[in-house]
């Protein structure tokens, strides 16, 4: 399962939650990307790593909006240990 906040702006009744909450029925297939850390030590970009597609499971709040998703594949244990660790923080 991974967790996931919207935008602040994004409320429930806007587009772009709607989207969300009724991939299914839409045909929208949401897909993961993650990085570890906004910037490399030099400066640069982090890359992202593709987690691949994941499917609504739940929703709380508004404006932003906190999604659970379910991922179709397991997420790569290095990255596991890496938000493991980010989460109990």
């Amino acid at each position: 399962l991974f967790h996931w906040q919207s935008q602040n702006q994004t409320s429930l009744d806007s587009p772009t939650g709607k989207r969300y909450i009724h991939q299914r029925l839409n045909g929208y297939t949401p897909l993961l990307f993650v990085r570890e850390h906004k910037n490399l030590s030099s400066g640069l970009a982090a890359p992202f790593a593709f987690l691949g597609p994941a499917g609504y499971l739940s929703h709380t709040g508004n404006r932003p909006i906190s999604f659970i998703w379910r991922l179709t594949y397991p997420m790569p244990a290095r990255l596991l240990r890496s938000t493991s660790r980010q989460a109990s923080i």
